[in-house]
């Protein structure tokens, strides 16, 4: 062997010898070879907050090493990093199993219930650790959380605020309390605690986002601008923050900036939704609708699920398509299929919403045949006639649809309609005028733009409302006033703000109704859901609580003698041995503030008990008030609605970007 290859194969055998050492150091205390060393490489992925690359390297530390206990607790905080809630819970116990007495698994145990929403048992950890150490910091971070989570902010802060005058110099205590302030609405004391946080963590790149997002909250834009850029210029990579950037910039109008920067978050991870949204909706405003439609697609591939992604191509495609583009066509059959699997399962509602929003995308689909039947079964013969009758004028008819026409014809010949011989879709009258808006300043932390998005739903929804009217006024204003102002002039009963909170799991929705003519409350909507289908069923318990707070308005169409006839039916809910007042045309007048009519005592004419009801008119007894008969056709049908004995107890509201955020603090 010569000199030079002896030489170099004692360089390798040090080299081997050198690499040797550590790998021993690293396997005495993991028990079996390798695990350690697994674990030490997972904590370098958690300090890069690398979280998929930490929890393999984790897993695989376990399965060299099975009783690995620290290994398995932070196996289990990746897993909640992630989302992974159940997941997490599962490594957690099995961490405590390992570790009895240990705190902060405890904590973090605390952490994950109440994240699943398991709240209770999320409170008996708490307690249980408090009750050991009565300021462990960690703890009272998580009973805030809890508070947060029932609903109960106010609580929250005051926890906080107790936590910080021990602890004044935390970071997260600063933030925390800084964004629950935030949250209620009280920006400026917000904003002395986030310049505390920043006056004391200056190169903390994560101090400079939470400012951000605060100042965007307010609607201070230019500072929110200003913090984001310096936190990507502490962390260049923090997507966070790159995403946050992107929707400021969207929304102060810089769409282009908006996409570019959402190109930046895609490139880092495709599958990011939020990103692929913003750079479909800012090629809509820049009116590149064709680009916008092939973006959303592709993001709709991505994540089916994303309702906000979907139900804005699918309003570009009716805005901006021909009733023949085949596109259309192919996507309502996604909801044409997913009305059937409602169906088989006896969700009549959803079944009913999904078959409307694909006929809306493709009106010409066979598939209205299903949603008149759907129509049928639900005990209204005479609208399943009309959607057949429809389907013959486009051409659609055929041997079973024009045997079923005939046949119910037939057996609606005694209808009530047909005996007064009136054409109820003639007489179909919406008797509330309400205008749906969002203020563009209210833009969600997860889509942006989302309470236009909602605004969408919630007037869709109410095209099939038989008392409101949704008015075709701009959904997107630019401040209340100018809302106001649009309702006004329109001469809206009622004016509903749309606001939106969210995160991946979760949505609340809350709608503000205003008086049209005066601009005062009127009324307030909230509602909470989770899991899938959050926005579309958020905005229908949005319309529900709407059309019940609303009073009952109708006309008396027709009158013979003492008998009157009504145009609303059982389909507006009007029963057999309702009493109805009879109030003189034109007399009614909204409320100048709060929800009712107003009118003189001697502006009632009259009173109406139903005696029958058929789907969309009904007839009663008429009686006069006074000596003289003052009753005509034209007068209106109000059922002024009783206010409850005991008003129910509103649920709690939770803020889901909020938990979202206190929850990416950890």
């Amino acid at each position: 062997m010569s000199i030079q290859m002896r030489s170099f194969m004692l360089i390798m055998v040090a080299g081997l010898l050198w690499w040797e050492q550590p790998l021993k150091a690293q396997n005495l205390s993991g028990g079996l070879p390798g695990a350690t060393a697994y674990y030490n490489q997972g904590r370098s992925y958690m300090v890069q907050e690398d979280w998929y690359s930490a929890a393999e390297s984790f897993l695989e530390c376990l399965r060299l090493n099975p009783a690995h206990a620290e290994g398995t607790a932070v196996l289990a905080e990746c897993y909640y990093e992630l989302g992974e809630f159940d997941q997490a819970l599962v490594w957690v116990r099995q961490a405590r199993s390992l570790a009895r007495g240990n705190i902060a698994l405890a904590n973090l145990e605390a952490f994950i219930l109440i994240a699943l929403g398991r709240l209770e048992g999320a409170a008996g950890v708490i307690s249980d650790v408090l009750a050991r150490e009565p300021y462990n910091k960690e703890a009272l971070f998580a009973a805030s959380e809890l508070d947060i989570a029932r609903g109960r902010a106010g609580d929250a802060v005051t926890r906080y605020r107790e936590a910080v005058r021990r602890y004044p110099d935390d970071r997260r205590l600063l933030i925390s309390l800084a964004l629950v302030l935030g949250s209620l609405g009280e920006t400026e004391n917000a904003r002395a605690y986030i310049e505390r946080a920043l006056l004391q963590h200056p190169e903390d790149h994560r101090v400079h986002y939470y400012a951000a997002y605060l100042d965007a909250r307010a609607g201070r834009l230019g500072s929110a601008i200003r913090y984001a850029e310096e936190a990507l210029a502490l962390k260049s990579n923090y997507n966070p923050a790159r995403s946050l950037l992107a929707s400021l910039r969207y929304r102060t109008g810089q769409y282009a900036e908006a996409a570019r920067l959402s190109d930046e978050v895609i490139a880092q991870n495709r599958d990011a939704i939020s990103a692929w949204y913003l750079k479909g909706i800012s090629a809509m405003r820049m009116g590149r609708n064709a680009d916008a439609i092939v973006i959303l697609s592709t993001a709709t591939l991505i994540d089916p699920q994303d309702e906000f992604v979907r139900a804005t191509l699918e309003e570009l495609l009716i805005s901006e398509t021909n009733l023949e583009e085949p596109s259309r066509g192919r996507w309502a059959t996604w909801h044409f299929v997913r009305a059937r699997d409602f169906r088989s399962r006896n969700l009549i509602d959803q079944a009913l919403f999904e078959y409307r929003r694909g006929l809306r995308l493709n009106p010409y689909a066979k598939d209205r045949q299903e949603y008149a039947e759907l129509l049928k079964i639900q005990g209204y013969p005479a609208r399943y006639v009309e959607e057949l009758r429809f389907m013959q004028n486009l051409g659609l008819g055929d041997r079973t649809i024009n045997d079923a026409v005939e046949a119910y014809n037939a057996l609606l010949s005694d209808a009530l309609y047909r005996r007064w011989a009136v054409d109820p879709v003639e007489l179909a009258s919406h008797h509330w005028k309400v205008a749906i808006f969002s203020v563009v300043s209210q833009s969600s932390f997860y889509h942006a733009d989302a309470g236009a998005m909602g605004a969408s739903y919630i007037k869709d929804i109410l095209v099939h409302d038989r008392n409101i009217i949704p008015m075709d006024l701009e959904l997107r204003q630019t401040s209340f006033s100018h809302a106001f102002r649009q309702a006004r002039e329109a001469e809206a009963d009622y004016f509903l703000i749309i606001s939106v909170a969210e995160n991946e799991r979760d949505i609340s929705i809350k709608g503000e109704l205003f008086v049209g003519r005066t601009g005062s409350p009127a009324g307030e909507f909230k509602v909470y859901r989770t899991s899938t289908d959050r926005l579309r069923n958020a905005s229908r318990g949005i319309v529900d609580q709407l059309s019940a707070a609303l009073p009952f308005r109708g006309e008396l169409v027709s009158r013979k003698q003492a008998l009157g006839l009504i145009d609303k039916g059982r389909a507006d809910g009007v029963s057999a041995g309702t009493v109805y007042e009879v109030v003189k045309k034109g007399r009614s007048l909204v409320l100048n503030e709060g929800i009712g009519l107003s009118y003189a005592a001697d502006d009632v004419v009259g009173t109406l008990v139903i005696e029958s009801a058929d789907e969309e008119v009904a007839a009663g007894i008429l009686s006069r008030n006074g000596f003289f008969d003052r009753i005509s056709t034209g007068d209106e049908i109000i059922l002024q609605p009783q206010p409850p004995e005991q008003p129910p107890t509103p649920e709690p509201m939770t803020d889901p970007e909020l938990r979202t955020l206190l929850r990416a603090l950890r």
